[in-house]
């Protein structure tokens, strides 16, 4: 059988009507490049044959009875495209603010855990000439690498060329009866107290090692510690989207003149946006924002299965400092601090642990957890997720379309009602925010900064 692993199940069960938790992304197409030219059907049909033999696309979740144990995967009898790739049109003037509302809009609905967790809407008349599909995949079934592997099925480097990969990727496993899924339950929680114990060493040297860390100062950044801000608390179900761009050879140039990484620098870009943001509305905390950034552990794991292999580390964004330079030297100072304590904690930390994530139970808790409003009363534990992804350097066509633009945008949760993620492309940088609407209405306010803040930061560094 081919179970969900812990950490890929802990995303359905933290899932509420508020807390949705798809990925998203936005792919801008010039249509104008498609072999035979563009329609929807022509689009509908070329997708519909890159995913017929690609399991991700055609698998659904299955329950074990009274959720004694994490679902499994079983195949879709009943797929079709159709139901999973639709058409849609841009009200007129078809320009940036009707695209965003609609995709905020489409971004607040769930998916149909029913069939295959994943829907893409083919929006026609963006800037008259232009094609937006929007994407949505349940984080059950993707991280950021993942992801971007299961779109390559749809890409490929020439209008006319095969796609990047070319299907495969295993057989579902055959569909288990009730009992069968009931017995293997059973024996796996049997086994459970066995497998507590195992990691009970390895956890608590790791949490000696931390402290001794925290106590030299090169522990990275802790939970629990950041200041209160309009954007942490309780969310809701509405979403509101922004995008932008940045250029890629405008960071590598303040890279190579500082001796910092790409990561420090669109961290301390973030912070300048954030910093410009809050300070603007009179509401900059004294102490510095704390963000959770995502880390790949994918190249480290020793786990076979499951499509998250993630970890994350905390980091300050060094909202407190206004010197942009002198927030860059501090970031790329406690990055590497971060990235050394993010090392020595084992790949597969997050993964064993979420095996434990009791179906039943953690639904539970997280719906008590947002009924009781508990994010606006407890400490914060971080204020935002900020992720960066590394994409393709050259440019890529999806269904035979060019891919002018991918901006990637990520879930928000109760106590972070905002999301950045970054995307390079093709020389670009494309910067996707997704925020819940209550939490930060005005969302474009933000993200316009990106490009502004590392303007300052190039004319600072570079000149």
């Amino acid at each position: 059988m081919d179970r969900l692993s812990g950490l890929d199940a802990s995303f359905l069960y933290l899932e509420t009507p508020e807390q949705l938790m798809h990925v998203c992304a936005a792919l801008v197409l010039d249509p104008t490049t498609m072999p035979g030219g563009y329609s929807f059907e022509s689009m509908q049909r070329l997708i519909a044959e890159r995913v017929a033999d690609v399991p991700f696309f055609r698998r659904k979740i299955k329950r074990v009875p009274l959720r004694l144990d994490h679902p499994v995967w079983v195949d879709d009898e009943h797929f079709e495209v159709h139901r999973h790739v639709h058409r849609m049109a841009l009200p007129a003037p078809g320009g940036y603010r009707e695209l965003v509302e609609l995709a905020g809009h489409l971004a607040s609905q769930p998916l149909d855990r029913s069939r295959p967790l994943w829907q893409m809407y083919v929006i026609e008349g963006f800037e008259d000439d232009k094609v937006v599909v929007f994407s949505k995949m349940h984080h059950a079934t993707v991280d950021g690498v993942s992801g971007a592997n299961l779109i390559s099925h749809l890409c490929s480097l020439e209008a006319d060329a095969p796609p990047l990969a070319l299907g495969g990727g295993g057989e579902i496993a055959r569909r288990p009866g009730d009992l069968e899924l009931v017995g293997r339950a059973v024996v796996s929680t049997l086994a459970k107290p066995v497998q507590v114990v195992k990691l009970l060493a390895p956890t608590s040297q790791l949490i000696t090692r931390s402290v001794g860390r925290a106590r030299s100062g090169t522990a990275m950044a802790a939970p629990f510690t950041a200041p209160r801000t309009s954007f942490n608390g309780t969310i809701t179900g509405h979403r509101t989207i922004g995008y932008a761009d940045m250029s890629l050879a405008d960071v590598k140039a303040i890279k190579q003149a500082t001796g910092t990484t790409v990561n420090d620098v669109v961290l301390t870009v973030a912070g300048g946006a954030l910093r410009s943001y809050l300070q603007e509305r009179g509401e900059l905390p004294e102490s510095t924002l704390t963000a959770t950034v995502p880390v790949s552990v994918r190249d480290h794991s020793a786990r076979a299965g499951g499509a998250n292999k993630v970890s994350a580390l905390f980091a300050k964004l060094g909202t407190d400092i206004a010197d942009p330079v002198e927030r860059l030297t501090m970031m790329s100072a406690a990055n590497k601090h971060a990235k050394e304590h993010h090392q020595a904690i084992s790949a597969d930390t997050l993964q064993d642990w979420a095996q434990f994530a009791a179906p039943r139970t953690f639904g539970l808790a997280v719906r008590a957890y947002a009924g009781f409003r508990l994010a606006d009363r407890h400490p914060v534990v971080h204020n935002l997720v900020i992720s960066n992804v590394p994409g393709p350097p050259v440019p890529l066509y999806f269904a035979g379309a060019r891919i002018d633009a991918l901006y990637p945008l990520g879930p928000v949760f109760h106590g972070a009602g905002i999301n950045i993620t970054v995307m390079s492309h093709a020389g670009d940088i494309n910067v996707g925010i997704m925020a819940c609407r209550e939490s930060m209405p005005d969302v474009d306010d933000l993200v316009d900064r990106f490009p502004t803040q590392l303007e300052e930061l190039r004319r600072l560094t570079v000149g």
